[in-house]
């Protein structure tokens, strides 16, 4: 079995490599950062916020493959006043949020870099059922994604290919440390090797759509039941206690 993992160096990205490599597959890893090879490991080194260092990796993720499983994992987010965030740190957030999982997974699917039963995660947020005043570019980035992941499902699935979206709550991450109000516990977050392991388990089951952990599936129906109420609260527990713009 053979992965292949964007964000790899850290948080959930790190967690899902050592599970994929654990349970004895090989994994073909990309970040901006470099990581130590070897063994059933090949990193590759990309700044997948830029749109010309992802074409130019394009090639080098094909001849890697085929891959049996795809993780579209790497993101970043901006959060304060959306006014007062520069329109590149938009740029560079779109980029990597929404079209270089989009470029990536036509280029595998072109190439017939996917293998016949092969499972493609796409890692939204729970932003999509909830809102996120805060963080309105990251939330459209990531509602984006969802309905990108919704709309080639099928298409997908004739190819044999399957497609899962996941919407996960805060997840105890460095990057989610930056980006959190002041007073945020992080005791409340799920350990991204917890989320690591049920993304897989979600994937392998076929199950389109994953709200995973308790904080994530009310959230999930507390945005389908009372939406304006939802965001309401989410103004005032994550925007009102934004002490800092951070992008």
């Amino acid at each position: 079995m053979k992965a292949l993992v964007t964000g790899a160096a850290a948080g959930l990205g790190a967690a899902l490599v050592q599970q994929f490599l654990s349970s004895g597959g090989a994994v073909v890893a990309i970040d901006r950062d470099e990581l130590q090879g070897g063994g059933r490991l090949v990193p590759l080194v990309a700044d997948l916020s830029d749109r010309d260092s992802v074409d130019a990796l394009l090639p080098r993720i094909v001849e890697a493959g085929p891959y049996d499983f795809v993780v579209h994992n790497a993101g970043v987010s901006a959060t304060g006043p959306f006014e007062q965030i520069p329109p590149q740190a938009y740029r560079r957030l779109l980029t990597l949020n929404t079209e270089t999982p989009m470029v990536m997974t036509a280029e595998l699917l072109r190439s017939g870099s996917l293998s016949k039963g092969a499972h493609v995660v796409f890692i939204s947020s729970l932003s999509h059922a909830t809102g996120y005043p805060g963080a309105a570019v990251y939330a459209a980035s990531k509602d984006a994604l969802a309905v990108y992941a919704k709309s080639v499902r099928a298409q997908m699935k004739k190819r044999g290919v399957h497609v899962t979206t996941v919407f996960p709550g805060p997840v105890r991450t460095a990057h989610a440390e930056r980006h959190a109000p002041a007073g945020a516990r992080a005791d409340q977050r799920m350990e991204p090797k917890d989320l690591a392991a049920r993304i897989i388990a979600a994937a392998r089951r076929r199950k389109k759509v994953l709200y995973p952990g308790p904080q994530a599936r009310i959230g999930h129906i507390a945005g389908l039941l009372a939406p304006r109420l939802t965001t309401r609260m989410m103004r005032r527990i994550i925007f009102e206690k934004l002490d800092r713009t951070v992008y």
